[in-house]
């Protein structure tokens, strides 16, 4: 979506990449090389860990912890007793993100919940002070539903991908291998974008970050 080189000097003139946050880009990339497109990365990583910093936020839930390099990110800008809670499915996934989070210098900030997310969500008692949605695309528009009434006031939605690749720009979902997931992102921006209870913002931040908040 941007030009390598932009995206390259962005990555470069972005404040270091956290030892941390290094190891489990490594490892993710080593383990899960066909997936390591799924990895959030140094930059939008490093957005993130703005955003926890910005907006003051204590309590964070994440969908989709994947390799844990994004719920590291979050955490480490936390103020003492802040903290993350992270949704995932994968055991493989989780395994590698728990021995990360437990090296880590936030190991008492991250909790990792295995299941539906949705499932999760609906055990969990608000606010949030920030959301960050990066999980299966066909339910964003579920995991949207089930955070909204749980954001804090003045807190902030962050929902990752809404790009996906530009084949939201008129999509040929008969050509489209992961046609159902491109279906899904071009619905829940439409919705999004007409859904008068929020004002948001799409930043094209690698794959596209949407940011929301109530109105």
């Amino acid at each position: 979506m941007i030009d390598p080189d932009i995206e390259r000097y962005a990555d470069e003139h972005t404040t270091a990449e956290l030892p941390e946050l290094r190891a489990v880009a490594e490892e993710t990339h080593a383990t899960f090389a066909e997936r390591a497109g799924m990895l959030t990365g140094h930059l939008e990583g490093s957005f993130l860990r703005m955003l926890v910093g910005i907006t003051g936020a204590r309590r964070v839930l994440e969908v989709g912890t994947f390799t844990g390099y994004s719920a590291m990110a979050m955490a480490s800008a936390l103020p003492a007793g802040g903290r993350v809670i992270t949704c995932e499915v994968s055991e493989d996934h989780a395994a590698v993100a728990r021995r990360h989070i437990e090296a880590s210098p936030w190991r008492d900030q991250i909790e990792i919940r295995m299941g539906d997310a949705r499932e999760t969500i609906a055990g969990l008692d608000g606010p949030f002070d920030l959301v960050f949605i990066d999980a299966d695309k066909v339910s964003y528009g579920k995991y949207y539903e089930a955070v909204l009434p749980k954001l804090a006031d003045g807190g902030v939605i962050a929902v990752d991908n809404v790009l996906w690749g530009g084949r939201v720009l008129q999509p040929d979902l008969d050509a489209d291998p992961r046609a159902d997931d491109t279906r899904a992102i071009v619905e829940f921006n439409d919705a999004l974008r007409n859904d008068d209870r929020v004002e948001c913002v799409l930043l094209t931040i690698r794959d596209g970050v949407t940011l929301i908040r109530r109105r």
